[in-house]
């Protein structure tokens, strides 16, 4: 009897929570209001002005000549694996700079004129007219009776080729 007692409690304690889940949904479901989507209170509040067509202002058109392009990245664009491989191997003096060279002799011939450099090393190189030497694309335009004219290639940071001329003067033996 104890036990049909307890059951019976448990039973009615459950039939309870269940009621007053129920009946909290039921309740709760008709106390919500759509109150539509926020901040369009303020919009609708805003004062709009209505201009005539006699007053809009002109036609305005962009014209991006001489302008840079805003999309286009500031770092310039690498050449592809494609371009590289289609280059020619590059020689030892392609590799340094020409600030790391010394020009030490010159020998200006009626035909043909030459001269020597010389690296960190100490190893003297032979360049003529033509030669290519630094890491810039340079090459040998003139060779000159005290110095040697290098044109190197260089691009500027929007990605533009220029050409700079780089004079390196004969060193004195002193």
């Amino acid at each position: 009897m104890r036990n049909l007692e307890i059951k019976s409690s448990l039973a009615f304690a459950l039939l309870l929570v269940c009621l007053f889940f129920g009946l909290s949904a039921v309740l709760a479901s008709q106390e919500v209001l759509y109150k539509g989507p926020r901040g369009i209170e303020e919009k609708s509040q805003a004062k709009t002005e209505v201009v005539s067509p006699k007053e809009s202002p002109t036609d305005v058109t962009y014209d991006p000549t001489g302008m840079t392009d805003p999309f286009k990245p500031f770092i310039a664009e690498q050449e592809s694996v494609e371009e590289k491989e289609k280059q020619k191997p590059k020689t030892y003096l392609e590799t340094l700079d020409v600030s790391q060279l010394d020009l030490i002799a010159i020998v200006i011939g009626p035909e043909d004129s030459w001269a020597m450099v010389r690296d960190a090393k100490g190893l003297g190189y032979v360049i003529r007219e033509g030669t290519a030497i630094g890491v810039h694309e340079g090459k040998v335009s003139e060779i000159k009776e005290n110095e040697v004219i290098i044109r190197e290639k260089r691009r500027d940071f929007k990605g533009n080729i220029r050409y700079e001329n780089v004079s390196k003067p004969l060193i004195s033996k002193e």
